[in-house]
């Protein structure tokens, strides 16, 4: 994964004001936004990048909001929630959870945070359909306020969507929609206490048998100029989006994005070397 965008000493300077209705406008305002995944074509998560400084009210929302240090310093965070206090000198990498619903809060930073990517994660993303049948339906409920973390895995996935956040890519829409999966799949997985290797394993089970991996291949060779997501290859496997991800890339060697970039690729250089359309329609095509 990308994840390049975050090193220490980076600059960032706020963006214009973007269309839409941000997630976390309620609780942080829009002096210290970054960027916004709003207007993007994203499924499964909505994504925030911002700065922090000062005293911060906070009110829950729907959502599972995950908040992730991209840049790195040496601010002391205070979280106070429902009787909780987290206390913590922030640095890259550095993950706090804010389960959905719940008491107020305040969040109080000693010295100004230059990037933290907040990530909303909807409860549909804790359900059967999204990590698999057999799922305890009760894990987004269980997930706890606690006190920040650190999770190489985690950081990774938030780092290559805070990349795309800045610098959209053609799969970045199928990217985006299988990290949310995964980091829905990775919280349950810490709080359940699941070994890693379990997951994979039944993931493996569940995978792709010759049939319903022809069917997938033969969807996104028809489909390559048009809107493919990861929930319509999911749903042509008949698998959740979770556990199609790692079948598919246990069958083919390569993740579904990683995969339909590889072929648009190879498309756009068919067509470049046919020499018939214009490379602006081609470029915009794929």
């Amino acid at each position: 994964m990308n994840s390049s965008f975050a090193e220490p000493g980076l600059v960032l300077q706020p963006e214009q004001p973007v269309e839409g209705q941000e997630r976390g406008v309620g609780n942080y305002g829009s002096a210290g936004l970054l960027a916004s995944s709003v207007g993007r074509s994203w499924s499964g998560l909505a994504a925030e990048l911002r700065s922090h400084s000062g005293v911060i009210a906070k009110k829950p929302g729907p959502d599972t909001e995950i908040c992730v240090d991209v840049h790195g310093g040496a601010s002391v965070v205070t979280r106070q929630r429902g009787g909780i206090t987290d206390r913590t000198v922030s640095e890259r990498g550095t993950i706090w959870l804010s389960p959905a619903g719940g008491p107020d809060g305040v969040v109080e930073v000693s010295d100004p945070l230059p990037a933290i990517l907040h990530i909303y994660l909807p409860p549909s993303q804790f359900s059967p359909k999204s990590l698999g049948e057999g799922s305890d339906p009760s894990a987004v409920a269980s997930l706890r306020y606690e006190s920040s973390f650190q999770d190489p895995l985690v950081a990774e996935m938030v780092y290559a969507i805070t990349s795309e956040l800045q610098r959209e890519t053609s799969v970045g829409s199928m990217l985006v929609e299988t990290l949310a999966s995964s980091l829905a799949a990775r919280l349950v997985q810490n709080q359940f206490g699941t070994p890693a290797r379990d997951v994979s394993a039944r993931a493996a089970q569940a995978g792709l048998d010759r049939r319903r991996l022809t069917r997938v291949l033969d969807y996104i060779g028809a489909n390559l100029e048009g809107d493919l997501t990861l929930a319509r290859l999911a749903s042509i496997a008949c698998l959740s989006r979770f556990h199609f991800s790692r079948a598919f890339k246990a069958a083919v060697g390569r993740s579904p994005h990683h995969y339909v970039s590889a072929k648009r690729l190879e498309l756009a250089k068919q067509l470049l070397g046919k020499g018939d359309q214009p490379l602006v329609h081609i470029a915009l095509t794929l």
